[in-house]
């Protein structure tokens, strides 16, 4: 019965101090016991955001050496699309090539702190899966932890187009894509679903091509739908109207321009023109003039003679029509004339 109990009780328990010992050991060789990495389980994002990866560790609590961070996609073992390393020195000046920078991958934070967050720029669904965040610190065994990127996007309709093959009829042809999987839906002219939806199949990761039966001249709308919205486009497309409209106005506008140029023109030829010349007034003037003899006579002697003479006024402008006019004066002038 001993035996028994010994076999079955104290035995698993030896096994289990064995195996604690075995990890002491191993981490002891290792180097990495205070190696613990922290990463977010998923890390949602809408397509065209920024995404940051949150990872971090406790850093030795006496550092030396250099800290080298690396990040992998999709497997842990494959090569590094990220990898970037530091001196463990926080009274180094910079962070090198782990320093912040404007490419679409780059870190959030100080390495030499515990911080290797990823930052990826302009998320895109072929981003979209798992991420392994690694560090090795002074070329020891490199620890990585897995977290997940989830990126989703609203339904897009990538192309709408007619199929035609010896091997098969005509059909029309619909691509979209969305993350989540949007569910693709054939409207006839009337806005109503048509009877046959044709076939849908999935053409790559997180897009979806679906195909029916087309007769020429017909109207069939693909729309796409899912929990984030829905788009939809009609063939044959519209779009004669609205360049014509676009067109009508251009012309119509350049018309009334000139319409307007027109206008201006005739005006200006038509305008009265402007007499520069000045107006003047009626009133006289009588000017004192002093006129002497040119030869007088042999004697000296000379009659002085008062003669009156009536000159007519500088004439006065029109702008200064509104002035009263100079009074009328008179001006008195002496002549000699000869005996």
């Amino acid at each position: 019965m001993f035996d028994f109990i010994h076999l079955f009780v104290m035995r698993p328990r030896m096994w289990q101090q064995n195996q604690r010992i075995f990890l002491l050991l191993s981490v002891m060789v290792t180097g990495s016991c205070w190696v613990h990495l922290k990463v977010s389980p998923e890390v949602p994002a809408s397509r065209g955001e920024d995404a940051v990866l949150n990872c971090s560790f406790t850093p030795p609590q006496h550092p030396s050496g250099e800290i080298t961070v690396r990040w992998f996609a999709r497997e842990p073992n494959s090569s590094p699309f990220f990898s970037c390393s530091v001196k463990n020195d926080l009274a180094t000046q910079g962070l090198g090539d782990c320093s912040y920078s404007e490419f679409t991958h780059s870190l959030t934070g100080d390495p030499r702190r515990g911080e290797l967050s990823l930052l990826i720029r302009a998320v895109q669904l072929t981003d979209n899966g798992p991420y392994y965040c690694g560090v090795e610190l002074d070329g020891q065994r490199s620890v990585s932890k897995k977290t997940q990127l989830r990126v989703t996007a609203e339904p897009q309709i990538l192309s709408l187009v007619v199929v035609e093959t010896d091997s098969a009829p005509r059909s029309l042809e619909c691509e979209v894509e969305g993350n989540p999987l949007p569910k693709l839906v054939w409207l006839s002219a009337s806005k109503f679903m048509l009877d046959d939806q044709g076939e849908t199949s999935q053409s790559r990761p997180f897009r979806l091509i679906g195909k029916v039966p087309y007769l020429e001249e017909e109207e069939l709308t693909c729309r796409a739908e899912s929990e984030l919205g829905g788009a939809q486009l009609t063939y044959p497309t519209h779009q004669a109207p609205l360049i014509t409209v676009v067109v009508c106005g251009l012309m119509g506008a350049l018309l009334l321009l000139l319409l307007f140029i027109g206008v201006i023109v005739h005006c200006r030829r038509n305008r009265a023109p402007v007499d520069s010349s000045p107006v003047y007034g009626n009133a006289d003037v009588v000017e004192k003039h002093r006129v002497r003899a040119s030869d007088p006579p042999s004697n000296g002697d000379s009659e002085i003679q008062t003669v009156y003479s009536a000159l007519g006024t500088p004439p006065v402008p029109q702008q200064l029509s509104s002035r009263a006019p100079p009074e009328p004066g008179i001006l008195y002038t002496a002549i000699n004339f000869q005996q």
